[in-house]
């Protein structure tokens, strides 16, 4: 019976270690800050990821996170070639493009459930939008084959430089690849990175 009531408190310790809750704002802007999760990556994040969020999918998946970080730090992202790099199987894997910007309507908002979209641009600039799912309409529902939906949202542009990272969770619409003008080659990596439910 101790044993059983042993098990049952280290369960119920777990839970509330892996509990949203349990990443308060003060607490989630305390480890963000300290930039730990970085593994010596020199890039700084954007001011528009949601750091409550970071916290729990970050210490939900903390494997999968350490892969991509120790990824981006430990290649010379400016010689990667254009394509797909598998990480960790399906569960982190990155994508190298070498694309012309685009003119605002011929983007679109998109959100995805399996993967957290990290972005960050190698090369070039661009804007990325970013606004809260629940308050976009959507008008492609949620694709599973593709992992994404599509949605009509008015939400702010981003700034997307060499300077910094974009983390885009499920709980996000986000409209990358938008032109500053010009539609100039912008190179880019988006690393996926497993979403905890």
């Amino acid at each position: 019976m101790l044993f059983a009531l042993c098990c049952s408190c280290v369960s119920m310790s777990l839970l509330a270690q892996t509990s949203k809750d349990k990443w308060t704002t003060k607490k989630a802007e305390r480890w963000f800050k300290q930039k730990d999760y970085l593994a010596g990556w020199k890039v700084e994040p954007d001011k528009s990821i949601n750091i409550q969020e970071f916290a729990w999918q970050y210490h939900q998946n903390k494997k999968y996170w350490d892969e991509a970080f120790a990824f981006l730090q430990s290649h010379d992202l400016k010689t990667l070639a254009k394509g797909r790099y598998p990480i960790d199987s399906n569960f982190v894997y990155a994508t190298v493009t070498e694309d012309p910007s685009k003119d605002f309507d011929k983007t679109s908002w998109e959100s995805h459930r399996r993967y957290v979209d990290l972005q960050y641009v190698i090369d070039g600039e661009e804007k990325i939008g970013v606004f809260p799912v629940v308050k976009a309409q959507l008008i492609k529902p949620y694709d599973e084959s593709r992992d994404v939906a599509n949605y009509v949202a008015d939400g702010p542009l981003q700034s997307a430089t060499p300077a910094v990272f974009f983390l885009f969770f499920p709980t996000d619409a986000h409209r990358p690849n938008i032109t500053p003008g010009g539609n100039k080659v912008v190179k880019k990596i988006v690393v996926k990175v497993r979403a905890a439910e």
